[in-house]
């Protein structure tokens, strides 16, 4: 019995902490969320007013689209980079601390400042990659990245990409960190090729990795509003106009704090919905390999 009390005394502050800032916010935005509550003056009920109008307006859809497009791009990049370069980093120990520190360096910058200096580096005018498409005779393929709706959103994706790939990737070598080595060794005594160690020995066993990393960067890019907020405002065209740029845009630029506590809501509720599939189809697939 006492060492029952003792855990519960020992979870109690936790438990508070996750009260206050988690799920007391939650329930006030819930409630918040059936207002027309402008941050000044009386919040008064409009029932499901706030609902309505996202379902009704198509700009609000067209916000959960360009998310979900947004995060499919990222998470499906940053898997495949991370993976590549922890394989490759996983068969140079002499170098695997020295790369894994470069890869983590632009996951400490400022989001500012990242969005700034790729800002930069898209521009159609000075920046850097244009100028290298010209150098290397690939001029024809030189325009506005950031200003072309068709490619606004992917250049953004690759932004956010270079920045959090190096968690990606540490996470993946601790994967291959896990596998035992005379697995390994039976893969070479049996004359399998790098590749084919990889694809059929390393691969199978990188599932929980892979189930970490998906989850998370799905998660972490689904609620991301400061690279397009940065970067385009939303623009071109709304084709990078999240749905957390929407909400922030209602917050502190229309002073809509009920239809912006909807939106929150809603969004909370895609990313929730969006882990439990993801989580549940990805230990599915962990108990097979």
């Amino acid at each position: 019995m006492k060492r029952n009390l003792s855990i519960y005394w020992f979870t109690a502050p936790a438990l508070l902490v996750l009260g206050c800032f988690f799920i007391y916010p939650i329930g006030l935005s819930l409630q918040m969320s059936f207002t027309d509550f402008k941050g000044v003056g009386e919040a008064n009920y409009v029932g499901w007013e706030n609902y309505d109008r996202f379902v009704s307006r198509s700009r609000y859809m067209n916000a959960v689209w360009v998310t979900l497009k947004f995060t499919f791009a990222v998470v499906v990049l940053q898997t495949l980079l991370g993976l590549i370069f922890a394989a490759l980093l996983h068969r140079m120990p002499a170098i695997r601390n020295f790369c894994r520190a470069v890869l983590f360096t632009p996951a400490m910058m400022s989001f500012v400042i990242v969005g700034y200096v790729w800002q930069f580096i898209y521009s159609p005018s000075s920046g850097g990659l244009n100028a290298v498409l010209e150098l290397i005779g690939l001029g024809n393929l030189t325009r506005g990245w950031l200003g072309d709706p068709d490619t606004a959103l992917y250049a953004i994706a690759v932004t956010h990409v270079w920045m959090f790939v190096g968690y990606t990737t540490a996470i993946f070598l601790v994967g291959f960190a896990n596998i035992p080595q005379d697995i390994e060794e039976a893969g070479r005594l049996d004359g399998a090729k790098s590749w084919q160690r990889f694809w059929y020995l390393e691969l199978p066993m990188l599932a929980p990795s892979f189930t970490v990393n998906i989850i998370l960067s799905t998660v972490g890019t689904l609620k991301t509003f400061e690279l397009p907020f940065i970067m385009t405002r939303g623009g071109p065209d709304r084709a990078t106009n999240t749905l957390s740029l929407e909400i922030v845009n209602n917050l502190f630029g229309s002073y809509k704090f009920g239809f912006a506590s909807a939106l929150s809501i809603i969004m909370l509720f895609i990313v929730v919905i969006v882990a439990m599939i993801q989580n549940s189809y990805l230990r599915r697939k962990e108990g097979n390999t």
